[in-house]
């Protein structure tokens, strides 16, 4: 490695030792991506300033095998592509702890696509585990404690403390050797194809765009307001996102979901009931109060003809048999969840059980239509699935 590396070693609490590169030059990264590529397993992990910024962005990769760890700085390097054919690589396992996130911004920042996904939150899931976050996980297997002080912090400041960068080293080190005791209590239990079919379709997810549509669609509550609350509930989403976008703050920084719904559901038409109603702070109601009042006023004058209705999904059928249904296959779930020893949810979820009823299947190839039930509940549970619905 060239001497623009920045090479840190330090010993940590419990005799820890952090051996780790800072990478921040094109030159270094094609080195770096040279050096991961001959590697069969890696860990890997994200810093962003999602807590901090309107338009979130990554801030930091961390990536470490069991011989090498590096912090890759994105800021100056912009362009990652030297990335790219490591995490495509199917041969090499990359090994995240809980990888929505991560997936979705590598994929939206860089255009880096996932193969061959190992994820350590997901695996303890699946054996039962009920404290999942990295920290607890890499106490309960190393016997390690993870200072997480630095975990709301915004990682888009540079430069960056000595100490931050210990901090986000020790979230990838771990990785590759806790994902080989995982993977051995999942084929202990004969869960590990389950683990690698979920991961595989993990490492396809990707951040929705809006397409123009409106914003109350992503909205929580949103499908139980009539027109008339639909269309303020947009104005004061839009008037939202404005204000953010110019702030370059959160949405959340702003004006929590909370307080839109409840604004919403009142209406307020005048600063008195906007302060009596104590919707928001008096910060907010000095900063923004007016806006809200004259946003919300003109959002209900639009004529009803013009205002929104939320989209209802169609319902297939109307059968008096459903909610029986979907009870039985509730209570059958929630006995082999805890014969197995995991969360009900895990198993199979509320929204796939729904999905069954809607698609009524009579046979295993009916079963093989609902994508969402994955192949490995197919073919560990679907007789008893079928079983289940037309006893």
């Amino acid at each position: 490695m060239e001497s623009q590396c920045t090479s840190i070693n330090k010993k940590m609490d419990k005799g820890i030792k952090i051996d780790y590169k800072v990478v921040k030059t094109a030159s270094d990264l094609e080195q770096i991506a040279n050096l991961f590529s001959n590697k069969k397993i890696i860990g890997v992990d994200v810093e962003a300033d999602s807590l901090h910024h309107f338009k979130e962005k990554v801030c930091l990769i961390q990536i470490s095998s069991t011989t090498q760890s590096v912090l890759i700085d994105p800021l100056p390097l912009q362009d990652l592509s030297p990335l790219k054919p490591v995490f495509a690589n199917s041969a090499i396992k990359k090994v995240f702890h809980g990888a929505d996130y991560d997936i979705r911004s590598l994929h939206r920042d860089f255009g880096i696509e996932i193969n061959n996904l190992f994820d350590t939150q997901l695996a303890c899931m699946f054996l039962g585990i009920r404290a999942t976050g990295l920290d607890a996980v890499i106490q309960a297997n190393f016997d390690v404690s993870l200072d997480k002080k630095y975990q709301k912090k915004d990682w888009s400041v540079r430069p960056l403390s000595l100490e931050m960068m210990d901090y986000a080293a020790l979230d990838s080190v771990y990785l590759p050797e806790l994902s080989y005791m995982i993977e051995k209590k999942l084929e202990e239990t004969g869960r590990l194809s389950w683990v690698c079919e979920e991961c595989e379709y993990l490492s396809k997810v990707r951040f929705d765009s809006n397409n123009g549509e409106p914003l109350y669609l992503k909205f929580k509550g949103a499908g139980r307001l009539n027109p008339e609350s639909l269309v303020v509930l947009e104005a004061l989403l839009e008037l939202r996102k404005n204000i953010a976008q110019k702030k370059d703050r959160p949405l959340f920084k702003i004006f929590s979901n909370q307080s839109i719904m409840k604004i919403t559901l009142e209406k307020p038409c005048t600063l008195r009931q906007l302060q009596t109603n104590r919707f928001l702070s008096k910060k907010q109601i000095q900063m923004y109060g007016k806006t809200i009042i004259n946003t919300v006023t003109s959002a209900m004058e639009i004529p009803a003809a013009e205002r929104p209705g939320y989209p209802k999904k169609k319902v297939p059928f109307q059968d008096p048999e459903v909610p029986q249904k979907i009870k039985a296959l509730k209570d059958w779930r929630d006995n082999v969840a805890e014969k197995l020893g995991i969360d009900p949810g895990v198993l199979i979820s509320n929204a796939v059980i729904h999905a069954i009823i809607i698609e009524n299947p009579a046979t295993m190839t009916d079963l093989e239509k609902i994508e969402c039930l994955k192949n490995w509940r197919r073919k560990e549970f679907g007789e008893e699935i079928l079983a289940v619905l037309h006893v």
